[in-house]
């Protein structure tokens, strides 16, 4: 199986596109599919922004990504069956499709252009590290229970800051959620 940083992006896009899918066609669970997408989607976010990124110019695509984390939010919110879920479903698919759009077409053959094979295995290692990491913590993986000290988990800080609608929560590492719910009074 290829492990090159372009391959598990586009692997990732193909799975968020299929989860679009289930949700529209009203298959299996919709909180569970949406629970689904939202850490599928907010584990890839990071791991671009944080291996991928910092190597090439992506300021628009950091842009995008703060779109989808609001609309993705709103979804999470949303009633299944309602008409604000299915016009936030709607809107994320949107905005999501033109983010992969642009990504594919423009800023990964970029990437391809520039950087050698090695490298490209180099950043594929990092990107899937990283959103291992992300998605673990997100849906309650290895390492993402409550510790074994009582403190809690990035996971656990993670839904209490979705409960007190802090935004940017999920950009944030788990010192910055822990200060923002200190903030918010939660």
């Amino acid at each position: 199986m290829a492990t090159d940083v372009i391959t598990l992006i586009t692997r990732d896009h193909r799975k968020v596109e299929a989860l679009f899918e289930r949700l529209k066609k009203k298959e299996g669970d919709p909180r569970a599919t949406v629970a689904e997408l939202h850490a599928l989607l907010t584990a890839h976010a990071r791991a671009e922004e944080d291996r991928v990124y910092p190597g090439i110019d992506a300021h628009h695509e950091v842009e995008e990504h703060k779109e989808a984390e609001v609309l993705l939010d709103a979804l999470v919110r949303a009633e299944p069956g309602t008409a604000e879920f299915q016009q936030t479903l709607v809107k994320l698919e949107e905005s999501v499709s033109h983010h992969v759009e642009e990504e594919e077409s423009e800023l990964l053959p970029k990437l391809a252009g520039k950087a050698d094979a090695k490298e490209l295995e180099r950043l594929g290692a990092a990107f899937q590290k990283r959103r291992d990491e992300e998605l673990a913590a997100l849906t309650g993986g290895s390492g993402a229970g409550s510790s074994s000290d009582g403190e809690a988990t990035k996971a656990e800080l993670y839904k209490e800051a979705q409960k007190a609608d802090i935004p940017g929560r999920s950009q944030m590492d788990k010192e910055e959620l822990e200060e923002a719910l200190r903030k918010a009074g939660s």
